[in-house]
């Protein structure tokens, strides 16, 4: 299982439009998955380097390649419709958790 976190850096100019990135880009992204994405979620950042965030739990690193391999165009092509940033990505490997 892993945790894909992306990450939406704060500038001077940046925007940013949460009601689009969770009612229409996340739910792309996790279509994109299927059965792979084990959930998702995203938040405001109220201070700081980063001004949101997004993450989905997947079922493995091989099903994320597999899905953005295919849906990766549309995907990162839809970025300019809630922001004017490039986002950061990191994948990691869960170690532990709660349910």
């Amino acid at each position: 299982m892993i945790a894909v976190t992306i990450l939406y850096p704060r500038t001077d100019d940046s925007t940013f439009d949460m009601d689009y990135y969770t009612s229409k880009h996340m739910p792309m992204l996790a279509d994109a998955l299927g059965d792979d994405c084990q959930g998702w979620g995203a938040a405001n950042i109220a201070e700081g380097q980063y001004a949101a965030m997004g993450w989905a739990v997947v079922t493995s690193g091989d099903a994320f390649n597999a899905a953005m391999g295919t849906h990766g165009p549309a995907i990162m092509g839809d970025v300019p419709n809630y922001t004017n940033v490039r986002p950061e990505m990191l994948i990691g490997e869960i170690a532990g958790g709660s349910e």
